[in-house]
């Protein structure tokens, strides 16, 4: 097996390989992939599985962390306006739950029951 991450996700994806799983391995050529998953708030293994294409978990999640993070791509907030995708799913897993310790946590909990994209669902993580 190699160590080039790009390389050990074109051999698992093959031609399947989605843009974001490519970004991802570049990431983790650049830097480790300790620090990419510390990046991104999840786990090196749930990294490794992703690119090993034997992750069985929400791939539309990884793909929002990977994309907001590294691909820096946005979406319109209702609340805070132009917001990364990685950062809007954080936001929408805190707004699961009232959290009335500061007023930013009470109004990302009702921007985020309004909004669209927010799903909701026990899911959601």
């Amino acid at each position: 097996m190699t160590s080039d991450p790009l390389a050990k996700a074109r051999a698992a994806w093959g031609e399947e390989m989605p843009d974001w799983v490519a970004l991802l391995a570049s990431a983790c050529a650049t830097a480790s992939q300790n620090q990419v998953a510390k990046r991104l708030g999840v786990s090196a293994t749930l990294i490794s599985n992703v690119l090993a294409s034997k992750y069985t978990g929400d791939m539309t999640r990884v793909e929002d962390l990977v994309r907001g993070a590294y691909a820096r791509q946005v979406m319109d907030c209702p609340a805070l306006g132009e917001l990364p995708t990685d950062v809007c799913r954080r936001w929408r897993l805190k707004a699961r739950k009232l959290n009335s310790a500061n007023s930013l946590n009470v109004t990302m909990f009702r921007a985020c029951r309004r909004c669209p994209v927010h799903r909701g669902g026990e899911n959601e993580q």
